[in-house]
C-alpha cells in the first residue's frame, strides 16, 4: 500500500438504499412518522427513468434514504443491518412521548416507550418500518434524557449488559476496570 492510499478517508455517509413495494406510499409513512421529506435536487432519479430512487432527507439532503420500489430485478429485501439516526435530547424525548404511534419494534408489535434502550452512553430506540426496514435512534445527551424522561415518566429501559460493567470501565481505578 501505498502513502496516498493509506491516507484516503471515507466521508460521511451519503444515503442508504431502503428497497419499499410503492416509494411513494413509503415516503409518505416516513414524512408521517419520522419527518423524512423529498429531496428537490435528486428529483431526477426518481422521476425521469424506470427504477431509480426517491432520496428522503430528514436533515435538509445531508444525509438521505433512497426509496427503491421492488421489482423483479430489484427484490424486496428488508434492511436488516441497523442503520443509527442521532437527534437531540429534546426531538428524542418527543419521540418517545408520542409512542405508540404507528411505528413497530423489529420483532414486530407498537413501539413504546419501555422499548427505550440503556446503552450507558447514549439511548436508543430500535424501530422498524412498515417494510422490514430496521433503524435505530439514538440520543447522546445521556443525563438530560435520564433526568427528564426515564426518570420523570418512570420508564424502565431495557439494558443489554449489567450496569456495573460501565461502572468499572469508565472507573478511575485500573484495579476496578475488566480485563
Amino acid at each position: 500500500m501505498t502513502d496516498q492510499q493509506s491516507r484516503f478517508k471515507m466521508g460521511r455517509l451519503d444515503h442508504v438504499h431502503i428497497r419499499v413495494p410503492n416509494r411513494s406510499k413509503a415516503a409518505q409513512w416516513y414524512a408521517k412518522h419520522l419527518g423524512f421529506e423529498p429531496v428537490d435536487d435528486y428529483k431526477f432519479w426518481s422521476e425521469a427513468f424506470d427504477g431509480g430512487p426517491l432520496q428522503i432527507s430528514a436533515d435538509g439532503g445531508n444525509t438521505t434514504l433512497a426509496l427503491f420500489e421492488a421489482a423483479p430485478s430489484h427484490p424486496m429485501i428488508a434492511q436488516q443491518t441497523g442503520v443509527a439516526f442521532s437527534v437531540d435530547a429534546d426531538a428524542f424525548m418527543a419521540f418517545s412521548r408520542s409512542l405508540p404511534c404507528g411505528i413497530d419494534q423489529p420483532e414486530g408489535g407498537p413501539l413504546t416507550a419501555d422499548d427505550l434502550v440503556d446503552l450507558d452512553l447514549c439511548w436508543a430506540f430500535n424501530l422498524a418500518d412498515p417494510w422490514g426496514n430496521v433503524y435505530e435512534l439514538n440520543c447522546y445527551d445521556y443525563n438530560r434524557v435520564k433526568t427528564e424522561l426515564v426518570e420523570a415518566d418512570e420508564i424502565k429501559p431495557v439494558r443489554f449488559w449489567p450496569r456495573e460493567l460501565y461502572a468499572q470501565y469508565s472507573s478511575p481505578d485500573p484495579a476496578k476496570q475488566p480485563r
